[in-house]
């Protein structure tokens, strides 16, 4: 009999007896997440962390749970881990890395880049009153339409500064998703809104910029957007003093520290906790539904306000400005960059277009932070 009842509680035990229905669909739509990151490449230092995560909340809950959802107060593993993306700690981290790995210098040599950035964050906007009209209060709709801008930190960043941690699983997984997906989710957009003519069109060669200008663009950003919009300080400020280090050339370990081990550290613990706070009971709802297909009308509007300032510019210069680039205004660096160089050489494999996506591609992250900070000073955060 003893041996029965050791059987029987070691089978009470295992997670067999306590998944529902939901667990398994989530733990189908990990393995989805793990397929299309190793085997198709997409994305594979966000969708791996994110994907395993997502896997390991689903099959033991308890990896998540909070001290005070425990019998000796002690919280999971992957709760601690989350709680610095509600601080905000992880996404100002990821902006300090992405600075120190990010060149300016296209940016700078054609400022008209900074309209195409500001462009493609149109797809934030239309989302913000769409939600609205679904059913969404005001920080809510605010949190979940910056999925418009591509950038994973940044939504994760609006979503607790607004106070919306009960959507900031399903806001963080859908931004770093369509993130994965920009190749597959622009390419139908630029050739929708965009003709042959104007696919092959091959721009000037960009100026050369000096050391003096990429060091003062960091301080001047700095100074200009955070006396405009203090709030976003944590971001704005620290993708500048992660360029800062970089352009400097006097911090050489700080900025090989930022933009390598500090940041792929900060990667695995944003990418796992995000993950797992994709449990069926907290992701399988109408709402995720809701915030899902907002995030993609939102993604495809900023690529669709992108490439047709684009278009605007293009007539304006006469023919000098590719139309694709304006696609590389999301945020998502580098890979929607080089979806622009992927479309245009798919018309013309001589065209080179992919420093000139830059500009409008790195501008799109201060974009996306500006849009951030604009709700933020809206609800007074």
């Amino acid at each position: 009999m003893n041996i029965l009842d050791t059987l029987s509680n070691l089978l009470q035990q295992t997670a067999f007896m306590s998944l529902t229905w939901g667990n398994y669909v989530m733990i189908l739509v990990a393995l989805l997440f793990l397929y299309l990151a190793i085997r198709k490449g997409y994305e594979p230092l966000l969708l791996v962390p994110i994907a395993f995560g997502m896997l390991l909340v689903n099959i033991y809950p308890a990896i998540i749970a909070a001290p005070s959802e425990t019998t000796n107060g002690v919280g999971g593993l992957l709760h601690y881990f989350y709680q610095l993306d509600e601080w905000s700690i992880l996404p100002s981290l990821i902006f300090m890395g992405v600075g120190a790995m990010t060149d300016f210098g296209p940016l700078i040599a054609n400022p008209i880049s900074f309209l195409m950035g500001a462009a493609a964050q149109f797809g934030i906007y239309i989302a913000y009153f769409l939600a609205i009209a679904l059913g969404f209060n005001g920080k809510s709709a605010a949190a979940i339409s910056i999925i418009g801008g591509a950038d994973g930190p940044t939504s994760i960043f609006l979503a607790s500064k607004l106070g919306q941690t009960q959507l900031l699983g399903p806001i963080a997984v859908a931004a770093y998703s369509y993130m994965s997906l920009v190749p597959i989710i622009q390419p139908p957009v630029m050739k929708l809104f965009t003709t042959e003519k104007e696919r092959k069109i091959k721009m000037e060669q960009l100026r050369s910029v000096s050391k003096l200008e990429k060091i003062l663009f960091p301080i001047i950003i700095t100074i200009v957007v955070c006396m405009i919009l203090p709030t976003t300080a944590p971001l704005v400020g620290m993708l500048m003093l992660g360029n800062l280090f970089r352009e400097s050339g006097v911090v050489h370990q700080l900025t090989e520290t930022a933009s390598n081990a500090l940041m792929y550290i900060v990667v695995i613990l944003l990418g796992t906790s995000v993950g797992a706070s994709t449990s069926a009971e907290a992701f399988l709802n109408v709402s995720t539904l809701k915030i899902v297909v907002l995030g993609l009308v939102a993604f495809i509007c900023g690529t669709f306000g992108g490439v047709m300032l684009g278009k605007l510019l293009c007539h304006l210069t006469h023919g000098k400005i590719n139309p694709l680039i304006g696609s590389a205004g999301v945020s998502a660096v580098p890979m929607a960059a080089r979806v622009s160089q992927k479309v245009g050489a798919e018309t013309d494999p001589t065209n080179f277009l992919l420093m000139h996506a830059m500009g409008p591609n790195v501008a799109g992250v201060i974009g996306t932070a500006v849009a951030a900070g604009t709700f933020m000073a809206i609800f007074g955060i």
